[in-house]
């Protein structure tokens, strides 16, 4: 680990000030950056510890029936803060398939945001990564990849972003707040997270100095609360990065959907929103073809980044079950394993 100066700041103002110097990186729990610092995939000059902000832990709920998470709320306070649990239920459950629950306990909304991939050529010096060192090439493109990439990567990188949290939040529409040398704006998750194209190293969207302060979930979100499923294929059950996720979110009346919301994780460098696969279910009833003919839409441009062809058809099963399990309807109590594939707990079948 390299030699750094360590700053606490008092306000969200001095910060920012701190952060604006070239180097500098904002520390949170640090359940991601203090593991690269001490691999020496991240070596940041500067570490800003943003812990003791004022009014950045807390959840506001809004007048219009939104709400808006601050970026230092723990991931197990909003997943079990049950007000939250009941309006966006498909959020929760995604928050709460996440990691190991000491990980949740420490974790910050902000810093799930943030988190950085977890290709092993990215941590790992001894391997080229153009997200750590522009310019030194991919070797997961010739190396071991199975679980890289399938959509909108590039010859510069196939890596692909872990967070299960960001995927229902791209597919709900979610808005970051973010406060910067230049003021403050707001930037929708989905607009986040880039695709490496040829600059892989920017990862987001985000300015030099920025700081995340908070999340903001519309009210419209919560119309999917009855049938909405968050579901992730993973090597370990108990706690592992997705191999393949989705997310989906459904309105249905008399067996017609009228509106529809898909997202998926483990298979690009953000999480992937299907917006035509939507567009094609609204207004058709809701089968299984139906479901299968989304699922094809939203891999339509899925193409294999070396020996992972076999997650393009997993992607499709996921989706498929992930609509299925929505029109169900959304359990009445979180699951014991939490977005599983095969969940021992049916839905309640919400549907009008």
């Amino acid at each position: 680990m390299n030699r750094f100066d360590y700053i606490r700041p008092v306000s969200v103002p001095e910060a920012i000030a701190a952060a604006a110097v070239p180097g500098s990186a904002y520390l949170a729990a640090g359940t991601n950056l203090l593991d690269l610092m001490k691999v020496g995939a991240s070596r940041p000059e500067r570490v800003i510890n943003i812990t003791r902000l004022p009014g950045l832990d807390r959840i506001e709920w809004l007048p219009d029936g939104g709400v808006r998470v601050g970026t230092l709320v723990r991931n197990s306070d909003l997943a079990y803060d049950e007000r939250f649990a009941k309006t966006f239920p498909v959020v929760a459950e995604a928050l709460l398939s996440g990691a190991s629950a000491q990980l949740r306990n420490a974790a910050t909304v902000g810093g799930n945001l943030m988190q950085r991939t977890r290709c092993a050529y990215f941590h790992d010096l001894a391997g080229a990564c153009n997200r750590r060192e522009p310019g030194s090439g991919c070797d997961a493109l010739g190396g071991e990849n199975r679980l890289q990439a399938v959509l909108g990567w590039s010859e510069h990188c196939i890596a692909t972003h872990p967070s299960d949290f960001c995927v229902p939040l791209a597919a709900l529409d979610a808005i970051v707040e973010v406060e910067g040398p230049h003021g403050g704006r707001e930037i929708a998750l989905d607009t986040l997270h880039r695709l490496p194209g040829a600059t892989p190293e920017q990862e987001t969207a985000l300015l030099p100095g920025e700081l995340i302060v908070a999340l903001r979930l519309p009210a419209e979100a919560s119309s999917f609360s009855r049938n909405a499923r968050y579901i992730k294929l993973r090597e370990r059950t108990s706690y592992a990065f997705a191999v393949v996720s989705a997310a989906a979110a459904l309105e249905v009346e008399g067996g017609t959907i009228r509106k529809a919301r898909i997202a998926l994780g483990g298979v690009a460098a953000k999480p992937w929103r299907a917006r035509e696969a939507e567009a094609l279910l609204e207004g058709k009833q809701a089968t299984a073809q139906a479901f299968a003919e989304a699922a094809e839409l939203a891999l339509a441009e899925a193409r294999p980044s070396g020996d992972n062809a076999f997650k393009i058809e997993l992607a499709h099963r996921i989706v498929t079950r992930a609509l299925s399990l929505a029109l169900e309807g959304t359990p009445q109590a979180m699951p014991a394993l939490p977005a599983s594939p095969f969940p021992a707990l049916s839905g309640a079948n919400h549907v009008i």
